[in-house]
This record gives structure tokens, C-alpha cells and sequence, in this order.
């Protein structure tokens, strides 16, 4: 009998994430270890954002460094797991009628890998990637979650990668910085949105105030989040594996739905 698998939305913050040993990237290990061992990843990265809905659809996902600026030892590492051209066909199938791309191109961006360093790190689970669709309004990728919903019940973990708290401009590079008053508001606007299962005032970004507009300064980083939201069952229990804001302006809250 196949487990019915939670869906988790990680605050991934910055790349360096995947080679240190933090109280993030433990509650992340923990995370993994905790929950059901899933038969496939569906992940929605914020890094892998344009104007078309596309779905990885290679055996082998190559592992893209797509940052700069970082030390050499990051640029080595590498994500082997395997891709599932069936399962991606099968993501296309239950997206249709709308148009999705078989891509043979893109890979693993850091979103994905560098989480699933920790999460799994032995690399034997399949995962691919659906791109974030720009062209898309926030209520439409919720939409397009529910209808991803029932694969939960067929062992795949959705994985939403972004941050409900992500403006580099404001960011505070120094050590343990002091969060912003704003961040920290907006962050916790939200969770307290997710805990009382009111969805509808999270997808509705032009409307977000002050508070919001610094925190979403873009919207690549929050609309992983939506997928999570929308995949929601009832009866899903609600936890927050990870809390707290980074370098000031970056959360890295992590969302969980289910068991």
C-alpha cells in the first residue's frame, strides 16, 4: 500500500546552505529522516522561473550552478539522482489541456539540490522540476497545485523551494544580523494565515501592504509556496519545521502539510 506523502514548502536561502552544518540544514536532515520515504520528488523551485510551463523530462537531471560569486568547493558538488520521463509525462497529463513543455535541457537548479543534499542525501529518489510559469497569476498556480494534489496519495513528495521572505537589496551581510521589524511581521502574517487555513488573502500579492511589498519584492520566491498551499488536504495537520529570518530579509520558514 502506498503512503500518503505530506507536501513541504523549504525557505532555501543562500547556496552555501548546501555544504554547511547549520540548525537549518539539520531540521532539514531531520525533516527527512521524519517524514515517509516518497517513490518520486515533484519540485517547484523559485529558481527555475519563465514565461512557459515546463517539466523535466530527462533520465539523468544534470546539477546546474546557477549563482556566482560562491567558493570553488560549491561549484564541485554535484545531485546524481535520477529523473522519470514517465512521471513527468504524467504531470503534463494531469496539467492539460494547458501547454507543457518536455524539457531536456534545464536539470536540478540550487533550489532543488541544495536542499535535497539534506534531505536525501544519497540521491536515489527521482525528482523533477516543473517551472514556475511568470505569465501566471498567483490564484492560477494555486489552482494548478490542486490539480498536482492527488499524487500525494501515489507516494510524491511536492516540494515547494523559495522564500516567504526574500529581498537581497536589504540584506544584511554582516553576522547575526537583527531582522527587520517589516520581515518578521510579514513573515509571521503569513504563518498565522497557513495555521488558520485562511488561503485566499495569501494569493492576493498586489493587495500585500507595505510590509509585503518589501518582502516580496518579486514574486519567484513565493509562489513556491502556493503549490504547497494548494495541494492542502482537510485533514492535514500544519507544522512549521523551520522558523526564522536570515542575513535580515531572507525567511526561512518551512511549511509542512501532512504527516
Amino acid at each position: 500500500m502506498t503512503t500518503r506523502m505530506p507536501a513541504v514548502f523549504l525557505g532555501h536561502g543562500n547556496p552555501m546552505l548546501a555544504l554547511l552544518d547549520t540548525d537549518v540544514t539539520r531540521r532539514w536532515q531531520m525533516l527527512g529522516q521524519a517524514i515517509p520515504r516518497p517513490k518520486a520528488i515533484l519540485a517547484i523551485s523559485a529558481h527555475w522561473y519563465l514565461p512557459q510551463t515546463a517539466v523535466t523530462a530527462m533520465a539523468q537531471p544534470r546539477t546546474i550552478h546557477d549563482f556566482g560569486g560562491f567558493p570553488r568547493a560549491l561549484y564541485s558538488v554535484a545531485y546524481p539522482c535520477p529523473g522519470d520521463p514517465q512521471f513527468a509525462a504524467e504531470v503534463a497529463r494531469r496539467l492539460a489541456p494547458e501547454g507543457v513543455e518536455s524539457d531536456l535541457a534545464w536539470g536540478l537548479d540550487h533550489g532543488t539540490w541544495a536542499v535535497l543534499r539534506h534531505l536525501y542525501p544519497a540521491a536515489d529518489i527521482p525528482v523533477i522540476q516543473l517551472s514556475l510559469d511568470a505569465r501566471l497569476a498567483p490564484h492560477r498556480h494555486y489552482a494548478r497545485a490542486k490539480r498536482l494534489a492527488s499524487l500525494r496519495e501515489e507516494g510524491v513528495l511536492i516540494l515547494g523551494s523559495g522564500n516567504i521572505v526574500h529581498n537581497l537589496a536589504l540584506a544584511r551581510w554582516e553576522k547575526d544580523p537583527t531582522p527587520y521589524d517589516w520581515a518578521e511581521r510579514f513573515d509571521t502574517w503569513v504563518r498565522q494565515r497557513i495555521e488558520a487555513g485562511e488561503h485566499a488573502p495569501l494569493l492576493e500579492m498586489e493587495a500585500f501592504g507595505e510590509d509585503g511589498q518589501r518582502a516580496v519584492p518579486t514574486p519567484e520566491h513565493y509562489l513556491p509556496l502556493l503549490y504547497v498551499l494548494g495541494v492542502k488536504e482537510d485533514n492535514d495537520s500544519v507544522g512549521f519545521p523551520v522558523t526564522g529570518i536570515d542575513m535580515g530579509s531572507i525567511s526561512m520558514t518551512a511549511v509542512q502539510m501532512g504527516g
